[in-house]
């Protein structure tokens, strides 16, 4: 069990056929993971039943379940950090919403917080096309050539981390899929601890996959210098004493 209540963000958009397994799955797993916990599910401008499949999903849990709608769709990035910001409990997790992660695997990450700030997995096996896993190879080349994160699979979409973390890293600047990469940049800045451990990734069974095009494409190089330039300009790291958690 964690120490703190724990708030789990998922970003959505048109995964109705997925909500099912990843709500009911989450659900499972909060609850061995922390007697209070909360589910805000950030709906990216979703044109189906996203939201409704949610809800039906949560059970008697559904008080529990929080939802931020966006009236169209504004993209990986901000719907994520939509969530972060929303979130009320003093560990915040998020989770990629199209069933790809299995959610028991936050017990991994659990494992790591007595060490570790920031908890991440890195997909031992990634499920995903090899174009992507192409894209993605020289994407982590740029980020360590121009940030200096050097870690497993940046972009990873489960993670779990302290309150504190998000506190360093506020305001949180990216607007794609660059607030990985931007939450371990400032995390490393602040002092905190990171620590990664293998997780398992699955196909998409469901739904349509996004990115991997090449406007997009694109735009995220582009957006890894916009966002470094903007960094240096309207961030600074807080001192150790105010941004360490304290020892219990």
């Amino acid at each position: 069990m964690l120490d703190r209540p724990l708030s789990l963000v998922i970003p959505a958009h048109n995964e109705a056929p997925n909500m099912p397994k990843v709500i009911g799955a989450s659900v499972a797993a909060l609850n061995r993971l922390s007697p209070d916990w909360e589910v805000i599910l950030v709906d990216d401008g979703s044109t189906d039943d996203t939201v409704a499949l949610a809800r039906a999903a949560m059970g008697a849990a559904h008080s529990r379940l929080r939802v931020i709608s966006h009236q169209g769709k504004r993209g990986y990035g901000v719907t994520v950090a939509d969530g972060l910001r929303a979130a009320g409990m003093g560990y915040v997790a998020f989770m990629d919403g199209d069933g790809q992660f299995d959610p028991a695997d936050l017990t991994l990450l659990a494992a790591l917080m007595p060490t570790a700030d920031l908890a991440a997995g890195w997909r031992r096996r990634r499920a995903d096309p090899r174009y992507r896993l192409v894209i993605a190879g020289v994407f982590n080349v740029l980020v360590r050539a121009l940030y200096g994160v050097a870690v497993k699979d940046i972009d990873c979409g489960l993670k779990l981390m302290r309150r504190e973390v998000l506190d360093a890293a506020s305001p949180l600047l990216a607007r794609s899929a660059l607030l990985n990469t931007e939450l371990y940049f400032k995390c490393r800045r602040s002092g905190l601890r990171i620590q990664q451990i293998a997780v398992s990734h699955y196909p998409r069974v469901a739904g349509v996959r996004s990115g991997a095009r090449l406007i997009p494409i694109l735009r995220a190089v582009r957006d890894l210098v916009w966002l470094r330039l903007r960094l240096a300009r309207h961030w600074r790291a807080p001192s150790l004493a105010a941004s360490a958690p304290e020892s219990s």
